[in-house]
């Protein structure tokens, strides 16, 4: 049973990322990419790994202070393998906080294919910020100063 995000963010949902873990500084998401997510060798377009990654460590991280909203500072990302693109079969995200300070959050991430083998490893840095509003008391763009 997938885990609400706890925010709308509409291009995770345009990809279809479920969330199967959040809390204590680690997460665990699934992604069942498409055809059209793929390159032009037929496996997932690097791109798509890396938003993948990006939302495996900032759950990671959110998770650890739930009330609060997280923006991507840095990242670095090493591919180990193409990641498979097999309609119905999800890839498995792990993210884990290794370290955090009042303000800053470090974290890695990784992708696996449904073998367990690793396509894809990331580190980094992320920004906690207060979850701003709008006038509209919809939620905003987070102030990152």
């Amino acid at each position: 049973m997938s885990i609400d995000f706890g925010v709308v963010i509409p291009f995770v949902d345009h990809l279809g990322f479920t969330m199967e873990k959040f809390d204590g500084g680690e997460s665990e998401l699934r992604y069942a990419p498409l055809p059209e997510h793929c390159n032009s060798f037929g496996v997932l377009h690097g791109g798509a790994v890396m938003t993948f990654l990006d939302v495996i460590m900032a759950t990671a991280a959110r998770s650890a202070q739930k009330d609060m909203g997280i923006v991507t500072v840095e990242m670095k990302t090493s591919f180990m393998r193409p990641a498979p693109v097999t309609p119905g079969v999800p890839l498995v995200g792990r993210g884990r906080l290794l370290h955090r300070t009042r303000s800053m959050a470090f974290v890695e991430g990784s992708v696996l294919d449904a073998e367990g083998r690793l396509c894809a490893q990331s580190t980094g840095t992320f920004k906690y910020v207060p979850r701003a509003e709008r006038p509209d008391h919809a939620r905003g763009p987070l102030p990152t100063d």
